[in-house]
This record gives structure tokens, sequence and C-alpha cells, in this order.
């Protein structure tokens, strides 16, 4: 069963009534995270959904907004993080506070004991978020961008703005970089158009990325045909009956012929949803006022003058164009909706009416009202710009058209509305390729496979270039267990004292069916193959260079090339180390323990400043893994590479689910083997990083040195000697 967490910090989210228009951060965006949480929560691979978002209490918000934890049913809530203050705030102002609310989030996680099994993460404030909770609890992230930081920059850029006046309004700078860090940390990024895969390919990270191409669904209960009455007793009837009167009084009262077709757009006062045109194009068109009303749902708004400023610019210009055309009586632009409740109804209202959708966006980067009108049989005229120019050639429920071209709007809507045939084609064709190709259903199942797929171990055939031995390779494929240790510490005490090594080598050869054996060393190889064949010990696995390295064998024909493979296109040794050159108190270790895949180094725990690490790296510290142990040597390593994940490459790789792997260290360059469910054994000589650990049923701390203790842990483990 999963524990999910889907982190969303800006906009403001509660379980019903979203406010979806108030402003640039009240999208659909919003609507997209509660949709997808509600019908996560009701799938039987599912334990909890939890919606991640920041706590605000605002005397000018809902109370909601200021409640930690919402309810939304009995396996899905939204969970509120303060940070930045109590008061509401746009999203380019959070960049500076996210840190904090990553440390808020830590402390709630382990408050309620909901500990996430995946992350998903949405726009890059989140993303920035997710990477930091996927870092500390070792799970993975999926991440969705909804829109993206450099195209953003690049409009503003061809809009006249200065880089200076962009950074200062937009944050590109922290932006870009937590998308850049998404590409190479997240198990894979969704997209919901093959368009929106182009926008990503103007980032660094883009070739070491994994997306998918996943479209939203709508809710086939709410979105469902104008002619079809779906209620369930009388008490809904009656509600819904009231709620279709208040939308056709909300309407209606703003127009002087009511019956003629309705032209609906639904779009935030934002200005690159280019309403403007729309009432251009509109009130240029004689014959267009004449065959229809036009109607607008703007967002929600109680005074235009108390609204944001680009906001506050959008709905004034519509309504002076209102006034330059003179559409009293023919345009109505209602100044609020249930968002929830009232979307579906207005859409049936308009095809009822025999109407059209429109929507003129320079840019869409889905368009998720595109599919909901369809599922409620009401036509389209959509622009050709992004998403919808892959939902049109499915659904076949209208037109795409240029969004600046007025012309060719006009022409598209009138030919809609004036051909009964073609409308009812177009209506046809919506609802049912809308029920095919966009339920929520269909979306969560492929998105829990893939979850499924990231987490579960798979059988995989052996790879051709793998020189072992053919007896080996086959326990491979059979064994059922892997047993992990580290050598200096742990496996040995030190170079010339063994206790209980004798002992572990005796269980080794009786559990050669069923147990794997691998070591998982700081040593370069070379080192490894010395201590090994100094103690005559020759295991199945050899983890080195801190989990840079992975050989089979002890004379070095049998390095696992996926896995380096797998490192290198996340791995920018070089540049690293000329950066980290500018530390002074950094000594780097002699070339024997350095590795392709590894910079090692020496300091003095006095001087040990990890923020001016993280200074000199800036972003490529998002690109590494840095371990200390025995607080006086510094591993740097690719992101992915570590004794932990090697670990869980292998039990991916041979089939041997993690609940059977046991993993024995003695220093912090083994604390990240113990993941639960890999069951640990802590040795009695442990160092001072290991000493805040407990016992609980994954951790066994012996009170017995090196191997001895291996013994001791296996024998705590109900294993015979």
């Amino acid at each position: 069963m999963l524990r999910i967490h889907l982190y969303n910090i800006h906009g403001l989210i509660k379980s019903t009534g979203l406010e979806i228009g108030k402003d640039a951060d009240n999208g659909g965006q919003l609507i997209y995270v509660l949709e997808l949480a509600r019908h996560l929560s009701q799938h039987p691979d599912v334990e909890h959904v939890h919606i991640f978002t920041r706590l605000i209490k605002d005397p000018k918000e809902f109370p909601e907004y200021g409640l930690e934890v919402e309810k939304i049913n009995d396996k899905c809530d939204i969970r509120r993080i303060p940070c930045g203050g109590p008061l509401y705030m746009r999203k380019e102002k959070l960049w500076n506070h996210l840190d904090e609310f990553v440390a808020n989030t830590f402390l709630h996680i382990e408050k309620h004991n909901i500990k996430p099994d995946w992350i998903h993460s949405h726009y890059g404030d989140a993303g920035y978020v997710a990477k930091e909770i996927s870092l500390k609890y070792l799970v993975p992230f999926a991440h969705t961008g909804h829109s993206l930081g450099k195209p953003k920059k690049s409009k503003m850029a061809d809009l006249g703005m200065s880089e200076e006046e962009a950074e200062a309004t937009f944050n590109f700078k922290k932006r870009i970089a937590a998308e850049e860090t998404c590409l190479s940390l997240a198990e894979f990024i969704i997209t919901s158009t093959y368009q929106e895969i182009s926008d990503w390919e103007r980032y660094d990270n883009f070739m070491k990325g994994t997306l998918h191409v996943l479209p939203p669904g709508i809710d086939t209960n709410k979105f469902f045909p104008y002619y079809r009455h779906q209620l369930g007793n009388e008490e809904l009837q009656l509600e819904v009956a009231q709620r279709k009167y208040w939308v056709s009084q909300s309407i209606e009262k703003f127009l002087v012929q009511p019956s003629k077709p309705t032209i609906l757009a639904l779009a935030r006062p934002d200005r690159k949803k280019n309403l403007h045109t729309l009432i251009d194009t509109y009130g240029r068109d004689k014959e267009m006022q004449s065959l229809s009303n036009l109607v607008i749902f703007a967002g929600i708004r109680k005074d235009i003058n108390k609204m944001g400023p680009s906001e506050k610019e959008v709905l004034t210009e519509m309504l002076l164009l209102m006034d330059k055309y003179d559409l009293y009586g023919k345009l109505a632009i209602p100044k609020k909706h249930d968002i929830e409740n009232e979307v579906s109804l207005i859409y049936q209202y308009c095809a009822e009416k025999r109407g059209v959708f429109i929507n003129l966006a320079l840019h869409e980067n889905f368009g998720l009202t595109t599919i909901e009108a369809a599922a409620s049989g009401l036509p389209v005229v959509v622009t050709k710009n992004g998403g919808p120019s892959e939902i049109i050639p499915k659904c076949k429920n209208g037109f795409l058209v240029d969004p600046l071209n007025k012309e060719e709007v006009s022409t598209a809507i009138k030919t809609i509305i004036t051909d009964e045939q073609k409308w009812r084609a177009f209506s046809n064709h919506g609802i049912l390729a809308a029920k095919k190709y966009y339920s929520w259903t269909a979306h969560t199942n492929i998105y829990i496979g893939w979850i499924h797929e990231t987490l579960t171990p798979k059988k995989q055939r052996i790879p051709k270039e793998l020189n072992v031995p053919k007896e080996k390779s086959k326990r491979f494929v059979s064994a059922k267990r892997l047993l992990v240790t580290d050598i200096d510490g742990t496996l040995v005490a030190s170079e010339t004292s063994y206790p209980g090594l004798e002992e572990f080598k005796s269980f080794v050869a009786n559990h050669k069916d069923d147990f794997c054996i691998a070591v998982a060393s700081g040593r370069s190889y070379e080192l490894v193959k010395d201590i090994l064949k100094k103690i005559d010990f020759d295991p199945d696995m050899i983890i080195c260079s801190v989990g840079a390295r992975i050989y089979y064998d002890l004379e070095g024909k049998s390095p696992d090339e996926d896995w380096a493979e797998y490192l290198n296109f996340k791995w920018e040794r070089k540049r690293i180390e000329d950066k980290l050159s500018a530390v002074s108190w950094l000594k780097k270790q002699p070339s024997a323990g350095q590795d392709t895949y590894k910079l090692s180094y020496e300091y003095d725990v006095e001087d040990f400043d990890e923020n001016e690490i993280r200074t000199v790296l800036d972003r490529d510290f998002y690109e590494i893994t840095m371990i200390n142990s025995h607080e006086k040597f510094l591993d740097i390593l690719p992101v992915n590479a570590s004794k932990g994940n090697a670990i869980r490459y292998l039990s991916q790789k041979w089939a041997i689910p993690l609940s059977n792997v046991i993993a024995c260290g003695d220093s912090g360059n083994d604390l990240d083997m113990f993941r639960k469910p890999i069951r640990g054994i802590v040795v009695g000589n442990r160092s001072e990083e290991l000493k805040y650990l407990k016992e609980d049923e994954f951790l066994y701390l012996s009170e017995n040195n090196a191997a001895e203790g291996i013994v001791d842990g296996l024998k705590h483990y109900g294993f015979k000697i």
C-alpha cells in the first residue's frame, strides 16, 4: 500500500470552492492536483494521499487556508505547512522561504508519522521541496512542471523586459535551477502533451531526464452530456435544479435575447489568455452579434480596483472594449461562479443553447477546458498553440485556429453555430472521445503502474558483457537473499585483527544456495582486492569506491557496465573537482583513493563547513552525493552513487527483494545501506556518526566487534551459523 505525497506550494487550495482565476497563481494547476489526489486515493493500491501546501492565516482570505490538516476523504487530506509568515503571497516571492517550508515539513511528517513511499511535485517551487524530502527519506519523486521558467524568461525578453527586471520580478535563477534539478533527480517528469517536451529540451539536463506523457483526466460523474440528467435522489435533484437556475440567472441578467446560441470562454484574467482579442473579434462582427451572445467567466472578483495589477489591467480592458463596441445586452461577464459545482452546468447550459466553447490563449500547455467542454457535448474553437493541437485530432469536436487571426476565429465560430448537422457531429464526437481518452480512472491506473515499475525489483537477463563463471551467474538468479557487509571496521577490525571472521566464513559456506554475498567498501577496487586476498575471502559481488563501482570477481574481468553508464551521465567530475579546489580546508587523498566516479578528501573536523561546499558548488551541489565518514574523510560521488543505491540496483537487477537484504556496517559511509525494509547490523566498534542510532525491528546494534558483530546480528535475525 502506497502513501503518496503531492506537493503544491503556492496558490490557494482547499477541499471545496477553489478560487480559480483569482490571480495568476490560482489556475488549472490547482484543479489538476486536487482531482489527482482524489482519484489516486480511490485506487486499491493506495493507503493515503496527502497534499502539502502553504499555511495561510490572512484576514483577507478564507479561514480554511489556516487549517493545519483538512480532510478531503478518508484516504486523502491537505497538510498546510507554515513558511514566510502568515499572509498570502505570490509564488515568485516564496522562493526565499522554501528552506523554511522544507524544515517545517520534516517536523510535520515526523510528528504525524506519515513518511512517504512516493512523492510528486507540481511546479518548480514544489520540485525544490520534493528533492529535499526525497533525499531526506531516500524516496523517489516524480515532477510535473505545469509551466517552465526558461520559456517564460524568453517570452519576457521578447516583450522588452530587461534581464534584471525579469529576475527581480520572477526569480528565474532559482526557478530554472530547481527545474534543472528535477530533470536530474526525478524518477520521471510528467507532461500532458508531447509538445510540452519541446519546452524541456531547452534545459541543460534534458538528456538526463525521463519524460512520460500522461494527459489529465476529467471527472465523468461531473462532466457529462448536456442531454443526460445524472441525479441520484430527490434532494440532489433539487440542488442541481437550483444551481442550474443560478447559472442561468448569472448569465441571462446581462442579456437582452438569452435564447441565442452562447459563445463561452472560461479563463482567468491573464493577458496570455487573449480575452481582449475575443471581445474585439466579436465586437467587429455584426453578423456574429446577431447570431449569438458572448459569455466570459474571467475568474472571480469582487472589486476590480482591489485586484492585482495584471488582473485589473485585463478586466479593465475587457470592460472598455465592451463599451467601445456597445455590447451591452450581448456580452455577459459574471463576477463569480462555484468552480467545483457549477462549471459543468455552465458547459451544459451553453450546449443546450447550441453554442460553442472558445479558448484563444496565445499558448495552452494542455487545455483541460477543451476536454470538459467535449464531455459536456459543447463544440469548441480553440488555439492551435499547445495542448489542444493534440486533443482536437482525438476528440474531433471542433476547430483549431490561430488565436491572433480574427477572421479565422470568426469564420470557425459562425460555421459551427449556423450548421446544426456539424454542431451535432462535433458534440457527439466530443462526448465519446472524452470518455475514451481522458478519464481519471485510466490516468491513475497508468500512473500507479509507473510507481510500481519504479519501486518493484524486476528480473533482468544477465548482460552479455558480464564475464562471470556460469556457476556464479546461476546463483545470482536463484538466490533469495543478499548479505552486504562493509570491510574496514566491519568485516575486519583492522589490517591485522579479524575477530569472528572464520565463523562468518563458515556461515557463508553453509548458506551458498540461499545467499549472495557482497562487500561494500569506500576503498578503490585495487585496495579491496588487496584486503580480500589477504583474508582469503571471495565474495560474489564487490561494491567499491563508496558505491561508485560494482564488480563480480577479484580479477577485474566483470565490471557492471550498466551501473557505470547509469552514473556517468549524471556526473561532471572535473568541473566539481575544479570548484572544490577553492575550499582550502579540503585535502585531496592520494590517487589510490580516487576513482573516475569518486573524489576523496580529508579534513580536520573543526574546519568542516557544509555551507561553504554548497556555495562553491552552487547548482552542482544537487548533482552529487556527499558522504562523511569517521569525521575526517569526505567522498564526493555522482548523485545516484552510494552503497545504498548500489544495493537497490543489485536488488532490482537480480530480483532479490529489499526485505531479503541484510546490510552490515560501522561508519557514516554505511548509513544509507540501512534503508527499510533492509535489515541492518551495526557492529560494536561503530564510529561516532552512528552512536545516535536506535535499535528497532529493522536495525540490530551488536555489542560485538567486526565479523563477530555480523555473526551476532545474523543469529539475532534467526539464521543458524
